[in-house]
Parts: structure tokens; sequence; C-alpha cells
């Protein structure tokens, strides 16, 4: 059974049939037997695959393809990568469902565009990160306000190649939930050293981009 309703699937292939640009290549880490939502993850993103001839899958094994996932960074499941003509170093981890699929639409059309809609302010910013920043955005499936966050930091990834975002559900993962105290969401951290909680607009975010890069 789908976890795509028929409606949503109609809306979505007109949707990628006006905004995807380049082929995308969606890279799922799964490790079936010991990772709740890994198999309703990996139905999910191959429905996806299905709606658009520009949108391809590959399925690997944690723990067997171990060098392919440490080739990706991936040290947690279930695991996304999104792959345009680069590797953005766009990510998702945990089943992106609910508001959280939005999350992955978003970050397929932009991954696919190779390129945001950020404003030219944000990007001076980001053009000033001279050093690798690290993302983490922690999210929940019934966040309304989780996907603008989560889009937001997606994009700086994409616009810097200094930058990588990865955004985390919570409840998914939550050793690492109290690890960052993560009593909001939507909480960002920083490079291991700044955090906010909280949807900020883009050129704010990227100001404590920019910062968490000293």
């Amino acid at each position: 059974m789908s976890l795509i309703p028929d409606d949503k699937k109609e809306l979505l292939k007109n949707d990628f049939k006006e905004k995807l640009v380049d082929p995308v290549k969606i890279i799922m880490f799964t490790q079936e037997l010991e990772c709740r939502f890994c198999s309703d993850t990996r139905k999910l993103v191959q429905d996806l695959a299905t709606l658009n001839d520009k949108l391809t899958v590959e399925i690997y094994d944690f723990v067997a393809d171990s060098v392919k996932a440490k080739e990706y960074g991936i040290n947690k499941i279930p695991a996304i990568a999104i792959i345009g003509k680069k590797d953005y170093g766009v990510r998702i981890y945990g089943i992106p469902y609910g508001y959280e699929l939005q999350t992955l639409i978003e970050a397929i059309v932009n991954v696919s565009k190779g390129k945001t809609d950020l404003s030219d302010k944000t990007k001076s910013i980001l053009a000033e990160v001279k050093s690798p920043v690290h993302i983490q955005v922690f999210v929940t499936l019934t966040c309304p306000h989780c996907p603008a966050a989560a889009a937001v930091a997606h994009k700086l990834a994409i616009e810097s190649d200094m930058v990588k975002a990865d955004v985390i559900d919570s409840s998914e993962f939550p050793d690492l939930a109290m690890k960052y105290n993560v009593i909001g969401v939507p909480k960002v951290i920083i490079n291991e050293k700044i955090e906010f909680v909280g949807a900020f607009n883009e050129d704010l975010f990227a100001e404590h981009v920019l910062l968490g890069a000293f």
C-alpha cells in the first residue's frame, strides 16, 4: 500500500513535471530488521521515484554497505541523501512524512535546480563562509513550522560548498534529542556551538551560519 494518497500523487506529478530541471538521485540507507521506520521510508522514496523519470532511487544497507555509508557521511538510519549534479550535503534522517514530506519534496526540487530562491543579501552573507559548517535541524512530523526551517537549511547547503545540512526527526533519534536538549522544534544546531529554536528568516539564519564558521 502506498504511503502517498492518489490525489497527492497527481499533484506531485504535476509539480515535478513543472519544476524539476536536472536528474536527482535519492540515496537511502536502511536496515530493515533493526530500524522501526526504515521499511516505510524505503517505500516512500520508491513511490516518489515513480512520479517522474528524472528521479531515481538507490537503496543501501547501512551495515553491509558501510563503505557507501561512509562515503556519504551517513551515521544513522533511516537516512536519505539527495544528490543532483553534485552532492550538496542535503540530508534527511528519519521518515519524511506528515509535515516533513514537504521538506523532502522541496529539497528534491531545489537540488534538481542546483540553485535556490535565497535573496542576494543571504547569498552575500554565505559567500563570507570560508570554513565547513554543519547544520542540524531537529523537527517532528507534526510541527507545521519545521519545514520552513528545514528548507532554509537545505537551501543554504545548496548555495554554499562549505555548508552541509541535516534535518533530523527528533522522535526517531531520542538520544540525539536528549544530547542537544531538544524541547521545542524546530531546533537548529550549527557546528555544535550555536543554537536557536524557531524558523528564523533566511538572512538571520545565514548570519548564524557565518558565526558558526568562526
